[in-house]
C-alpha cells in the first residue's frame, strides 16, 4: 500500500472521496463566483488548479517525480490548443451563434487542434 494513502488509515475509498470533494468544491466555487464577478472567476479558472491537483494526486498515488514531470510537460504543450476554445467561443457568441452550438463548435475545433499539436510534436521528436 502506498505510504501516502496509509495516512488515511489505509482507506482508499476515503482517499478517493477526499480527492473528489476537493476537486468538486473548486469547480462549484468557480461557478458560483462567476455569477457575480466574472473577472474573479476568470482568474480562478485560469489558475492551473486542476493541473496542480492532478500533479499532487499523481505524486501521492505513485511517489514518482518522473511521472509528475511528464504530466507537467504534457500539460504545457496541450494548453496551447486548448486556448482556441477561449478564442472561438466568444467570437461565435458575438456572431449570434446559440450557446450550445457555439460551445460544441469551439470544442470540436479545440479537439482538432489537440490532434494537430500531437502530430506536430511527434514530427519534432517531442514525446508527450
Amino acid at each position: 500500500m502506498n505510504k501516502k494513502i496509509a495516512q488515511f488509515g489505509g482507506n482508499r475509498m476515503l482517499y478517493y472521496v477526499l480527492k473528489f470533494t476537493i476537486s468538486a468544491l473548486l469547480i462549484v466555487a468557480i461557478s458560483e463566483v462567476s455569477k457575480r464577478y466574472s473577472l474573479a472567476a476568470g482568474i480562478l479558472a485560469s489558475l492551473p488548479i486542476v493541473s496542480v491537483l492532478g500533479m499532487i494526486w499523481l505524486y501521492i498515488d505513485t511517489a514518482s517525480v518522473e511521472k509528475v514531470s511528464k504530466l507537467s510537460t504534457s500539460i504545457f504543450w496541450m494548453v496551447l490548443p486548448s486556448l482556441s476554445l477561449f478564442i472561438m467561443l466568444p467570437v461565435l457568441l458575438k456572431n449570434k451563434v446559440s450557446f450550445y452550438p457555439a460551445l460544441i463548435i469551439s470544442w470540436l475545433v479545440m479537439v482538432l487542434l489537440y490532434y494537430v499539436m500531437i502530430l506536430v510534436l511527434k514530427k519534432l521528436g517531442i514525446m508527450v
